[in-house]
């Protein structure tokens, strides 16, 4: 099945209430267990930069994780960031995490370089993919853990759709029509392979971890 793009940006209020208030507790929880099984040796400190980080809330699942991070969530999407701002209120978080509204490629951040980076389902959204490897290279330290999960395209409609039956079955409709267009947009192992190639982090490991998701992690040269 070929790729269908999807919106970049999912700013729509609504879109960004019903994910802001989803129960994406097994998958983001899965996130952070599996980064710790990628780099289990580390105590891990310093800058974390999360690209494409919705309403935040593996930003700040990675800072209860790692006390001794600081970690700087970036996004497109105002109405996404609003709610993420909202609870880092709540929660205290203030200082040790940042949301900053930004469009990749382009984007100013705080800092130069960063010491970790992670990000989860940013990459179907992207027209080119580029945009992700090119951030990653410019923005990861070298030797810097790299951590992104991402939804890998099935292989028919009816594949998606039965997907979407299978794990969002009692979700609200926005949310069921959003995870069908995004397995629709995915990238297959194979092509993360080809783009990791082209900009030079072909010593990642791409690996299928689940029926709908894939994982590329290891470190910066």
């Amino acid at each position: 099945m070929e790729r269908t793009p999807e919106p970049e940006l999912m700013n729509d209020a609504e879109q960004a209430a019903a994910y802001a208030f989803a129960d994406f507790e097994e998958p983001h929880a899965l996130f952070i267990e599996m980064f710790r099984a990628a780099f289990p040796e580390e105590a891990m400190d310093g800058a974390v930069l999360d690209l494409g980080c919705g309403p935040g809330d593996i930003t700040i699942r990675f800072v209860h994780a790692y006390p001794r991070c600081v970690v700087h969530g970036v996004d497109g999407a105002a109405e996404m960031l609003a709610h993420g701002r909202s609870r880092l209120e709540r929660e205290g978080l203030r200082e040790r995490v940042r949301l900053i509204e930004a469009y990749l490629p382009g984007a100013e951040l705080p800092f130069n370089s960063y010491d970790v980076v992670i990000s989860n389902s940013l990459l179907h959204h992207l027209r080119d993919p580029m945009v992700l490897w090119d951030t990653v290279n410019q923005y990861g330290k070298s030797g810097a853990p790299v951590f992104i999960m991402d939804l890998r395209r099935p292989t028919s409609r009816e594949q998606a759709a039965a997907l979407v039956d299978e794990y969002a079955a009692g979700e609200p409709d926005i949310l069921r029509h959003d995870f069908f267009h995004s397995l629709l947009a995915a990238y297959r192992p194979d092509e993360v392979n080809e783009q990791l190639r082209a900009v030079g982090l072909d010593g990642l490991t791409v690996r299928m971890i689940s029926d709908r998701h894939i994982l590329i992690y290891g470190r910066l040269p």
